[in-house]
């Protein structure tokens, strides 16, 4: 998922290094609009202020988060989630059930040395398209006055957006840490913790200081992780010191 909102508007001296005082402010900040889809699926959804009021268009995003076991977003445990949680406490919404992040800004930043960790960046470096090129600042300026060529544009360009954050998210997947389990929702056969793939190729042990497991390789995604029985169990005796 991904959201859009507009700037902070207020009376300011100068351009800058400005320290702007509350009672400068004329407006707040605000979510014009948000793009999300279910992982796999073609339908994109998409709500905004043009066609809905704030509460109705933070009710049907509510509806989505709470069904929701895990959200992808890029940048969203620091922008979006909190923008978010502020419009549902303002319209008056309790919290949605809980759901996993999984941050993709996180992953790009912690396991690889990209020049740039945009998600316009990334997409393009590993070949999985572009995100739109809009009309810039004019084009949330032109969605304020409520001007319909520029929700046209800002539809397509959220849209475009998700789409693109999917494909970054398949191609990132083996890399994430702390990714929502999968094996908690499937009581089956074993299965890859991060896409559900039940082709696990064995690829030697994992040892700790005691034990030693099977390790796998998933043969979909390329995840590895490992089994929870114990290979070389022994029997311990505890050591106690008076």
């Amino acid at each position: 998922m991904d959201i859009e909102n507009t700037p902070n508007l207020g009376y300011i001296w100068g351009l800058w290094e400005q320290n702007i005082a509350i009672n400068q402010l004329v407006s707040t900040t605000k979510m014009l609009c948000y793009a999300a889809k279910w992982l796999g699926s073609d339908v994109v959804y998409f709500e905004s202020l043009q066609k809905a009021s704030q509460k109705k268009m933070m009710k049907s995003l509510h509806a989505l988060l709470d069904e929701a076991d895990a959200v992808i977003h890029y940048n969203g445990k620091r922008h979006d989630m909190p923008h978010i949680n502020r419009e549902f406490l303002e319209v008056g919404l309790l919290p949605p059930s809980p759901y996993k992040q999984i941050d993709l800004l996180e992953t790009a930043k912690r396991q690889f040395k990209f020049p740039s960790n945009k998600l316009e960046y990334v997409a393009k470096a590993l070949g999985v398209g572009e995100k739109m090129q809009n009309s810039g600042f004019t084009l949330w300026i032109g969605c304020m006055h409520g001007d319909p060529a520029a929700w046209e544009e800002m539809k397509a360009y959220n849209i475009q957006d998700v789409i693109v954050l999917e494909r970054v998210y398949e191609k990132l997947l083996p890399w994430i840490k702390g990714h929502a389990n999968h094996s908690l929702y499937n009581t089956g056969s074993r299965v890859c913790p991060h896409c559900g793939g039940t082709h696990l190729h064995k690829r030697g042990f994992v040892y700790t200081l005691a034990s030693k497991f099977q390790r796998y390789q998933c043969t979909t995604c390329g995840t590895w992780s490992k089994d929870n029985t114990i290979l070389n169990r022994k029997d311990y005796k505890m050591s106690e010191v008076a």
